[in-house]
């Protein structure tokens, strides 16, 4: 396989990836799919991220989406029989 189809099998399912997780966070279901509304929400977190307060909101959007994949793990997780 070429070098170029490699990266683009790998740009394709980082793009899948971030997809799932609007829709994991339900944003698909609360606008209705609506992408002016989407993109808007993203574009306010893109300029959050570039304000003096980037630092707080990132490590704010860490934790609980590390809090969010650890509840989904844990859900997920074989009962002892």
């Amino acid at each position: 396989m070429r070098t170029w189809q490699v990266e683009r099998r790998k740009r394709t399912r980082l793009l899948i990836e971030l997809g799932g997780l609007v829709v994991k966070a339900g944003i698909v279901d609360l606008t209705g799919g609506d992408r002016a509304i989407i993109l808007g929400a993203l574009l306010w977190m893109a300029e959050k991220l570039k304000s003096n307060q980037g630092e707080q909101a990132r490590a704010l959007w860490a934790a609980k989406g590390k809090e969010a994949f650890e509840m989904d793990s844990a859900r997920h997780v074989p009962k002892d029989r």
